[in-house]
């Protein structure tokens, strides 16, 4: 082999073991870890619409107790007893007659 071969062999050799060793002393994520979670924590603060609902009066968005459970049972209602299609292909399907007159 040749002098410069065995020399540029040695020098790349010492490098990876340098590189190595200084690796596994330092993290590569030192920003990205201090700031971890913090888009999940923004997002979920952001759909909080008023955080202290439970202290101000009742809001005039709301609806009445009875209306409201009416809505509940019937959206109750509707997974007990589901709707039951006579033909499943016929989704979004006509009836096969249309508007038109023949003439």
């Amino acid at each position: 082999m040749k002098l410069e071969t065995i020399v540029v062999a040695r020098r790349a050799a010492l490098l990876v073991a340098a590189c190595a060793a200084l690796g596994g002393c330092m993290t590569s994520t030192p920003i990205w870890d201090a700031h971890f979670g913090e888009a999940a924590r923004t997002s979920a603060q952001v759909q909080i619409i008023d955080p202290h609902a439970g202290e101000n009066a009742p809001s005039p968005q709301g609806i009445d107790g009875n209306s409201a459970v009416s809505a509940m049972d019937l959206y109750d209602k509707s997974f007990k007893e589901p709707v039951v299609s006579t033909n499943p292909y016929a989704i979004g399907v006509s009836s096969g007659t249309s508007g038109a007159t023949g003439q």
